[in-house]
């Protein structure tokens, strides 16, 4: 049988979640992508073929040639959260985080990016704390990536 293909998606609140068939639990690389094929969490075989690679997060919706819609979830990773408690610090971690070129999601008083020793001893040098934890990634998308709506169809 050949496998459903998604022809479009849109962002979180643009799209009817209420009428999702299913989900596709996807980690960060594999939420970046134009050409892919997926299982959705019920076991389904999926061809996503966009006609441009999109960024897709938690809550987006991938519409199949048929119309049916499909959740997207993003997926636990294993991540590093950078905190301290002086907020100039954490800026100043930051900026040296950023200076490294690694994604980074940044949250109220964290920073989360992927496991890396030697930017944790980085961190825990300019006084940072850095744990280890489980938890969806969905680092900055960069500043040249577009506002775009996302809306593919």
């Amino acid at each position: 049988m050949n496998p459903q293909r998604v022809v479009s998606f849109c962002h979180a609140g643009h799209w009817p979640r209420h009428e999702a068939r299913d989900a596709v639990t996807l980690d960060y690389d594999h939420r970046h992508r134009r050409r892919l094929r997926l299982s959705t969490d019920a076991g389904a075989e999926l061809l996503l073929d966009l006609p441009k690679a999109a960024a897709l997060a938690e809550g987006d919706g991938l519409c199949t040639e048929s119309g049916a819609w499909i959740a997207v979830r993003a997926a636990k990773e294993r991540l590093l959260e950078v905190t301290c408690d002086d907020p100039h610090r954490l800026l100043r971690l930051g900026w040296h985080i950023g200076n490294r070129h690694v994604p980074a999601e940044l949250r109220a008083g964290a920073i989360r990016i992927r496991p890396d020793h030697v930017i944790a001893e980085m961190v825990r040098g300019l006084g940072g704390r850095v744990r280890e934890l489980e938890a969806p990634f969905q680092p900055e998308s960069g500043a040249y990536a577009g506002q775009g709506s996302g809306h593919a169809h």
